[in-house]
């Protein structure tokens, strides 16, 4: 039996869990109706004819009914790709993973929103595409504070609204502050201005646009820092694949 209700709708994978004994739970970001939760009858079954459409790090066109509450379906998948070598390098997983873990955290269920999409679909691209995972996610992170309802300057001086030559970030006035103002805060970042430069190129930066950016370690860890710090103590997400991603990065400077 055809079901009628069923129409075409664009996705991007954000994750997959079993239901029941044959069944799975997957959750897309779709362009049309923003995220929605998927039931996937007979998903662990043998010869599951979807099967390589609901892979990890797929993403495509699909045709289904979007219900606007409880569970949407899916009838099947045409134009489906993958990100592969997200898919095949542990390190790009752990990042495109965090990245979509913050967009599931940031963005309500059923609430469609195109911009987001289409920055999220450019920005896993660029990853599988050899651009530096750690710029990516970084340039994610800061974009998406408003989103969790911490809105940093990073333009001007958020003490006095004008711009200037020395920044320093103080958690206490919510974003930059000019050298004029360093006095105001004694637990400013004292952050040099090549993590100053990058921060406010990030806060910025259109992802659909970015040919290249590259960043030296020291710089890279210190932006962690403030991210991590502006993360852990204004917008208090603690997501797991973050913890696993940290993880994994320690490990690599040992081995390294």
């Amino acid at each position: 039996m055809v079901n009628t209700k069923s129409k075409p709708f664009h996705g991007i994978l954000i994750y997959r869990k079993n239901y029941r004994e044959h069944d799975m739970l997957v959750k897309f970001f779709t362009a049309e109706a923003g995220k929605k939760m998927f039931f996937v009858r007979g998903a662990n079954r043998p010869k599951f004819k979807m099967v390589g459409d609901i892979l990890p790090f797929s993403y495509g066109t699909y045709e289904g009914e979007l219900r606007k509450d409880g569970l949407s379906y899916i009838d099947s998948g045409s134009s489906v790709k993958h990100f592969n070598q997200i898919s095949e390098d542990i390190y790009l997983n752990a990042y495109a993973t965090y990245i979509m873990g913050l967009i599931d955290a940031a963005i309500p269920d059923n609430v469609p929103n195109k911009h987001w999409f289409d920055k999220i679909f450019y920005a896993l691209n660029l990853i599988n595409n050899g651009f530096d995972a750690e710029i990516i996610t970084n340039i994610i992170e800061i974009q998406l504070l408003p989103l969790f309802g911490v809105a940093p300057d990073f333009r001007t001086c958020a003490v006095c609204g004008e711009e200037h030559q020395i920044y320093d970030y103080s958690e206490k006035f919510g974003g930059l502050i000019g050298e004029h103002a360093f006095a105001l805060d004694s637990h400013r970042m004292h952050l040099d201005q090549k993590t100053i430069y990058y921060l406010r190129l990030f806060s910025a930066v259109d992802i659909t646009k970015i040919s290249n950016i590259k960043v030296n370690r020291i710089t890279k860890q210190k932006l962690r820092q403030v991210i991590d710090k502006i993360y852990d103590n204004s917008v208090g997400l603690n997501l797991k694949s973050k913890k696993f991603l940290d993880q994994m990065n320690n490990w690599k400077i040992k081995i390294d």
